[in-house]
This record gives structure tokens, sequence and C-alpha cells, in this order.
């Protein structure tokens, strides 16, 4: 919005007289607002965005083009784009309701666009749509991806903008695997845990990491080993012989953080931080 100024001028024969200055408020018409349901980020993660287009005038706006620039930035290297669209993942609604009639034309090189879309007077459009974080977005803490996006009609403009930041925390993965698969009763068993850390902060002990299962059939003469180190037990883990319940103790597996790499043409490569937990017993 803006304010204006107006002051008229009275001419008469012999002289004139200007008048008190009249202010006004002019208010724009297209306004727009956008929010991203996260606050954060990791590499590959979904982001769904909220944008808002509301008409405040009395007339309909046609031909209403909003432009999202995905999080497109410019580094020492180069410029880059962070978020990729999902395709057929927009959803528009007009005043609440579904939107009825033709689909937008939705373009997605190199900037995600929605070509001819309509605001009532006096109503709003709301878009919903998702992104996936690309290879292209920063990846270390305190980093964060800026996406902007801009709606016209006309030689109306607005413009709004939503901000997630990189995850500071360890982000965990667990697989489990087993070996031999097929063993007779009275056989060794040996079941590998590989806990993954694809985050910029180690799991340690604060994270209080414990790995938990429940071994049916029973193991018994247990041999349990983090990284290749022996874990006692009561220290580094527990197990009820009568029920199978195992657990490491809280903070006893420890997970580094992962490692980033960069390549030439300006992608990042995470490498997660790996822990490995062998649990071997007795059939």
């Amino acid at each position: 919005m803006a304010t204006f100024y107006n002051q008229a001028t009275l001419v008469y024969a012999g002289g004139s007289l200007r008048s008190n200055v009249a202010a006004g408020e002019l208010t724009a018409a297209l306004s727009v607002t956008k929010t991203a349901l996260s606050d954060t980020y990791s590499p590959g993660a979904r982001v769904t965005y909220v944008v808002g287009v509301v008409n405040g005038g009395d007339n309909d706006l046609a031909d209403v083009t909003l432009t999202d620039d995905l999080g497109a930035y410019t580094d020492a290297t180069g410029s880059y784009v962070p978020l990729t669209y999902v395709p057929d993942s927009l959803h528009v609604f007009e005043n609440g309701a579904p939107l009825a009639g033709p689909a937008p034309t939705v373009v997605t090189e190199p900037t995600f666009t929605v070509e001819g879309l309509s605001v009532p007077a006096g109503g709003d459009l709301l878009l919903v749509y998702e992104a996936d974080v690309n290879a292209f977005a920063p990846p270390a803490a305190g980093s964060a991806i800026e996406n902007n996006v801009t709606a016209a009609s006309g030689g109306s403009t607005a413009a709004a903008s939503a901000t997630v930041t990189r995850d500071a925390g360890p982000e965990l993965g667990i697989v489990k695997a087993v070996s031999p698969e097929t063993v007779s009763a009275g056989g060794r068993v040996t079941y590998t845990f590989e806990i993954t850390n694809a985050g910029v902060s180690p799991a340690d002990g604060t994270a209080a990491i414990s790995v938990e299962d429940v071994f049916d059939p029973l193991l018994s003469d247990l041999a349990v080993s983090l990284d290749g180190a022996p874990l006692a037990v009561t220290t580094g883990y527990t197990y009820d012989a009568v029920s199978g319940a195992f657990a490491t103790v809280p903070g006893a597996i420890t997970v580094p953080a992962a490692t980033v790499t960069r390549g030439a043409d300006g992608s990042y490569t995470v490498t997660p931080g790996t822990a490995v937990l062998t649990v071997e017993g007795t059939l």
C-alpha cells in the first residue's frame, strides 16, 4: 500500500489560492503470502508449500501468473536451484473450494510457474504443492533455502517468501541382516544392525541411541560387538534369555556425522556416518 497526496489551486482574476492537501491511501488489489509447512530441511526431504493469492479489488483478476524460484541462489561457484517441484502435486482452491474448470498451466523449467489463474473480486486462491530437496541444497548446519514467489496480473505484482533451515540434528536410519539365512537348530547365527547418520551432528551420548529387538527363536551364548569392539552385558547391553528381549544400553552406541563433498557441477554428495552392531548367538 502507498499514501498519495493531492492539492488544488483556485485561480481567479488577480490571483490564485491553494487548497489544503488531501491525503489518501492506495491499496494493492493483488497480494500474496507463502508458508512452508516445515521449518527445516534435509537432503532428499520433501517440503510442502502453501501460497495464498488475494484479490482485494472490486474487479476479477484474470491471467494471473505465479512464479516460484524454487530457492535459486548464487555462490562463488555458480547459480543453483536447490528444490525440484514434485510433478502433479499442485492443488488449487478458490475461496476454500477445489478449483472448478480447466486446470492452470504448469511450467517446471527452470522455475515453477503456474499460468492462467483467475482470482475473483474480493476473493482468494490457495495453492498447495510440494518440492524435493535436491543435491544442490546447501548441506551445512545453519544453511537456509529462501523460496521466493511472485504473482503478477497486468501491471500488478506481489511477492512473498518462505525460508527453511538445515536440520541441525542427527538423521538416523537402521538396516538389519541375518547370516546365515538358513541355519539348523543348535547352530550359530549373526544379526547385523547397520546404523546410519545422514545428519550434520554426530549421534553421541546425548542422543541416547538404543537398539531394541526381540529374538525369536531365542539366542544363547551371545557375543555382542560395536564396530568390531566387544560390548559387555549390563554396561553395553541387556538380554532376557526367557523372553528374547535385547537392548543396547542408551548411549553405548555413537554414530558419527555425515561427510559432505561437492562435485564440479556444484552438487553435494552426503555420505552418512555409520556404526555396525553385531549380535551372535546359538539357536
